[in-house]
């Protein structure tokens, strides 16, 4: 199982496949993903010390381009854990006073093109 370190945050560890936002929720940080995990918006926002994933969904890709993010950071909800990785969240509720979101399915939405 790949150990995940946040910053700020205890490490954990969490199912190879798991969806990182899903994964980060479930450890107790309060990320926000206010499209519901399907790459829309960069509220689930994060930047990896370590560890980063190589493969990018043409989704992630796309808004990344569109808000000027690309190579800044990336998007938590479009990562399947795959191995460990350090990284801090860009914005959580706790930071920044909005509501979460929508729910987040366990199944990378929309469906990934991977790049």
């Amino acid at each position: 199982m790949p150990q995940i370190t946040v910053v700020g945050f205890p490490t954990f560890e969490a199912p190879a496949g798991q969806r990182l936002v899903l994964a980060l929720e479930q450890n107790g940080i309060d990320m926000l993903h206010r499209c519901g995990g399907k790459a829309r918006c960069t509220t689930c926002l994060v930047t990896f010390s370590s560890g980063e994933p190589t493969s990018m969904t043409e989704a992630e890709k796309t808004v990344l381009e569109a808000k000027g993010l690309l190579g800044q950071g990336r998007l938590s909800c479009q990562i399947l854990l795959e191995a460990d990785m350090t990284l801090t969240p860009a914005r959580t509720v706790s930071s920044s006073g909005l509501e979460a979101g929508t729910p987040v399915q366990d199944h990378l939405e929309p469906e990934p093109v991977w790049i």
